[in-house]
C-alpha cells in the first residue's frame, strides 16, 4: 500500500497525517517533498507529521538516502516533529540523526504530546520522546 496523507494549515502550523505503508525510497521522497511544497505554499515554519498509522519499510540504506534527500529540499523549515509507532523509533532516531546533521530542526517522538510540547504548541506537557 502507498503512502497516503492529508495536510491540515492552521497559523503557522502544518499538520500532517500519514497512512500507508513506505516501502519505497522513490515513495518517501515524493511525499517528502510534498511536505516541502506544502511548507512553501503556505508559509509554515514548523510541521507536525502524524506517522503512527504509516508503516516504515525501507532498509537502512534507503533511511540513509531519505533523509539526506529530505534534509537538502527542507532547509527552510524551522521545526519538524514526527510521531512514529514506539516500535519504528529506533528507524525514526536513525533518520532524525541524518538529516539533524545536514542541518534539518527534526525530532521523533513516540506520541503527539510531547512533538507538540517541542513545537511550542503545548507548554503544558513535558518533552516526551
Amino acid at each position: 500500500m502507498d503512502i497516503q496523507y492529508e495536510f491540515l494549515i492552521t497559523d503557522n502550523l502544518l499538520r500532517v497525517k500519514a497512512s500507508g505503508r513506505a516501502e519505497s525510497l522513490e515513495e518517501v521522497h515524493r511525499f517528502g517533498i510534498a511536505i516541502v511544497d506544502a511548507v512553501r505554499a503556505h508559509g509554515s515554519a514548523r510541521v507536525l507529521c502524524d506517522e503512527t498509522e504509516l508503516e516504515y519499510a525501507l532498509n537502512t540504506f534507503d533511511i540513509f538516502a531519505s533523509a539526506e534527500f529530505i534534509a537538502e529540499h527542507a532547509s527552510k523549515v524551522t521545526r519538524v516533529a514526527i510521531v512514529c509507532q514506539p516500535r519504528q523509533i529506533e528507524d525514526g532516531k536513525f533518520w532524525e540523526t541524518v538529516a539533524r546533521n545536514r542541518g534539518l530542526g527534526v525530532r521523533f517522538f513516540k506520541n503527539i504530546a510531547g512533538a507538540e510540547a517541542w513545537l511550542g504548541l503545548n507548554s503544558d506537557q513535558p518533552d516526551a520522546v
